[in-house]
């Protein structure tokens, strides 16, 4: 796993990369390995994800957001989501979005606005 701290209008965020994320408490372990480093604000690739994550009913996404929400931190998870054709996981999209903590964007420049709006 690599963690890559970067500043971005005044805000700490971390980037993972070279990982893959296999259950909840690997995301759990990330998430604190970021904020241990100062970050609060983490990007995520899709591609890092289990696929379970991107289905609804196995839960894994709704565990590892509570996860987000628990410990204070913005999420944004990186990636072409139009390949998803779940009606249920278009609109856990949507509010995601909406609601702004964690955030569904499709480039690393979009997760950076984002996560420091």
């Amino acid at each position: 796993m690599s963690i890559e701290i970067i500043q971005h209008q005044g805000h700490t965020l971390a980037e993972v990369t070279d990982t893959r994320i296999q259950n909840p408490q690997e995301a759990l372990e990330i998430l604190i390995n970021c904020a241990y480093q100062g970050a609060e604000k983490i990007i995520i690739h899709a591609d890092q994800l289990m696929p379970d994550f991107f289905d609804l009913k196995s839960g894994i996404a709704g565990e590892i957001l509570q996860k987000v929400s628990t410990y204070q931190l913005r999420l944004a998870i990186v990636g072409d989501f139009s390949q998803y054709s779940s009606k249920s996981l278009r609109d856990f999209i949507f509010e995601s979005n909406k609601v702004g903590r964690v955030n569904f964007v499709g480039s690393v420049e979009e997760a950076k606005d984002k996560l420091c709006a």
